[in-house]
């Protein structure tokens, strides 16, 4: 299984806009419903594409001011990061198949 890294405030920067490939990143919360039912497929993205995606996750009410950074209105948010710039992002819980497309074309 591969990796999904738990991301903060403190590891952010250095994890995510320092990464030498695409990193895929769900802000979520606890409380979310959606943001359960997006998990294992962010899970599923991380073991579908090792070698050419990283993958993190981020509590937003732990970690407000990266949330707000990237203007995260509504969750789960998920924003997969190119050369340490948002690159695709997509609001919701949607199907692993089109996650997927959205992300492809980056690697």
């Amino acid at each position: 299984m591969a990796e999904v890294t738990v991301l903060s405030t403190d590891n952010f920067d250095a994890t995510v806009l320092e990464s030498d490939k695409p990193y895929l990143v769900d802000f979520w919360a606890e409380w979310c419903g959606p943001c359960r039912a997006l998990g294992p497929v962010i899970e599923e993205l991380a073991d579908s594409y090792p070698d050419k995606l990283a993958v993190g996750k981020l509590n937003v009410d732990d970690n407000r001011a990266i949330a707000s950074r990237y203007n995260v209105m509504s969750i789960p948010t998920v924003i997969l990061f190119k050369d340490g710039q948002p690159a695709a992002t997509s609001v919701g819980a949607v199907p692993k198949e089109e996650l997927a497309r959205r992300i492809e074309p980056y690697f």
